[in-house]
């Protein structure tokens, strides 16, 4: 059985990164997987109800685990706290993964949401520190292997391990 992975959105040229951009990694490494239709394609903030454009969000002085033990916030630049719809962003990737029988997602680093290696401090400054958002963290927590946008060949070597 072919290996299924959850992508963000961004990643495969959809404009729907808070400042209305994608991030486009369609490489010939995703795009072969697409054909081979492995791809669910999804951005947990849209589910959310969260609009494009939106104002930036950092997780302020923690981590995605902490969010979601209710222990940390997530602000917008305009100081509103979004931490309900990112926790809530968190929890539909996670079922869209589960109910597509994703066992692996390739997510956007460095988001609130998606980064699964490393985040914005919380500063609003352009710092980044390793760590994990909302949505990286909660699909680890259910046993879903996730990998950042610089780790597409890890998730090949990967999926191949698995369906060996």
């Amino acid at each position: 059985m072919k290996t299924k992975i959850l992508v963000s959105a961004c990643l495969m040229g959809h404009p729907v990164r808070y400042n209305a951009s994608a991030k486009t990694q369609l490489g010939e490494l995703l795009q072969r997987l697409r054909e081979e239709n492995r791809l669910v394609i999804h951005c947990p903030e849209l589910a959310a109800g969260l609009p494009t454009p939106r104002p930036s969000a950092e997780i302020i002085a923690a981590q995605g685990e902490q969010v979601l033990a209710g222990q940390a916030q997530i602000f917008e630049r305009t100081g509103a706290d979004v931490t309900g719809h990112y926790q809530l962003a968190a929890w539909l990737a996670l079922k869209a993964a589960q109910e597509s029988g994703c066992r692996a997602a390739l997510l956007t680093d460095g988001s609130p949401t998606c980064g699964s290696t490393e985040i914005y401090d919380g500063s609003f400054s352009g710092r980044k520190i390793a760590g994990n958002g909302v949505a990286a963290a909660l699909l680890r927590q259910h046993g879903i292997a996730v990998f950042s946008h610089q780790q597409i060949p890890a998730l090949l070597t990967w999926i191949a391990e698995q369906e060996q």
